[in-house]
C-alpha cells in the first residue's frame, strides 16, 4: 500500500479517533473529581472484553438483529410490492393516498402497547413493530421510483405482450435496482434502530435491554460498550449493504 493511498485510508478515522481520545480524557477528569456517571472507553474496552469472554455480547447481539432482519424482511416485501403497485398504477396510488398519509405518522413506539396485547414480549412482537416501521419508508420510496421510470421502457412493455409479473421482474425491478436499494439501506437503518428501541422500551431481549441492565446496575463502562457496539453493528451492517448493492448492480449491468 503507497503512503497516498494508507493515508487516504487512515483520513477518514481521524476526528472518530480525537473524539474518543476527547471523551477518554473528559471521563478519566470526571472520575478524578468524584463522579462515576461516566466511564472512560478503555473502561468501555474492558467490559466490551468480558461481555464477549461471557457469550452475553453475542446472544443479545443475535437477537436483535435476528428479529430486526426478520421485521425488515417483512416490511420490504410487503412495502417494495405495495411501491410497485401504486407506482404503476395512478388509480391504485389515488385510492390508498389518504390511508398512507394518515398511517404512516404513527410512531412504530407507538404500537407497543397494542403489540404487546397481540403477541406478549418475544420475538413476535419485535418483528411486528420493525415490519411496520420499514414498511412505509419502502413504500413511499419504491412508488417515487417507479413513477420516475421512463414512460416509453413501460410502453414497450405492453407493446411485447409482459404480463404484470414479467413487466415488474424484466423492466421495473432492474430500472430502480440503485434507488431500491437506498430504500433498502433506509430500512436496515430504521429496522436496527427500533429493534433497540423496543428492546429499551419492553422487551426484555437483545442489546437494548442488556444496555438498561447495565445503566439499572450502575455500571456506565458496561452501558458505554453496548453503545459502542451497537454503532459498530450498524456501520458493519451498512457496510454489508453497500457491497450487496455494488455487487447486485454489477450482475445486472446496472450502474450503481
Amino acid at each position: 500500500m503507497t503512503e497516498g493511498r494508507l493515508f487516504r485510508w487512515l483520513r477518514p478515522w481521524v476526528f472518530p479517533v480525537l473524539l474518543v481520545g476527547a471523551f477518554e480524557w473528559y471521563a478519566r477528569r470526571a472520575s478524578a473529581l468524584g463522579s462515576d456517571s461516566l466511564a472512560p472507553p478503555s473502561a468501555a474496552a474492558k467490559a466490551f472484553v468480558g461481555a464477549a469472554m461471557d457469550g452475553s455480547l453475542w446472544q443479545a447481539t443475535g437477537f436483535t438483529l435476528g428479529t430486526a432482519a426478520l421485521g425488515l424482511l417483512l416490511g420490504a416485501v410487503l412495502g417494495i410490492a405495495l411501491g410497485l403497485v401504486l407506482g404503476l398504477s395512478r388509480r391504485a396510488a389515488q385510492l390508498g393516498s389518504v390511508s398512507i398519509e394518515v398511517l404512516r405518522p404513527v410512531p412504530s413506539v407507538a404500537l407497543i402497547p397494542l403489540a404487546m396485547l397481540g403477541f406478549g414480549f418475544g420475538v413476535r412482537m419485535e418483528v411486528a413493530i420493525v415490519a411496520f416501521a420499514t414498511f412505509w419508508p419502502l413504500l413511499v420510496l419504491v412508488q417515487s421510483a417507479v413513477q420516475q421510470i421512463e414512460p416509453r421502457l413501460l410502453e414497450v412493455s405492453r407493446v411485447l405482450g409482459l404480463s404484470a409479473r414479467e413487466r415488474a421482474f424484466k423492466i421495473v425491478l432492474p430500472a430502480i435496482v440503485p434507488r431500491l436499494f437506498v430504500a433498502l439501506r433506509l430500512g436496515v437503518a430504521v429496522a436496527l434502530v427500533v429493534a433497540v428501541t423496543v428492546e429499551i422500551a419492553a422487551n426484555p431481549h437483545g442489546m437494548g435491554y442488556a444496555m438498561m441492565i447495565a445503566q439499572q446496575s450502575f455500571d456506565p463502562a458496561l452501558m458505554l460498550a453496548w453503545l459502542g457496539w451497537i454503532g459498530v453493528v450498524g456501520f458493519a451492517v451498512n457496510a454489508g449493504m453497500v457491497r450487496l448493492q455494488a455487487f447486485v448492480a454489477r450482475r445486472m449491468g446496472v450502474q450503481p
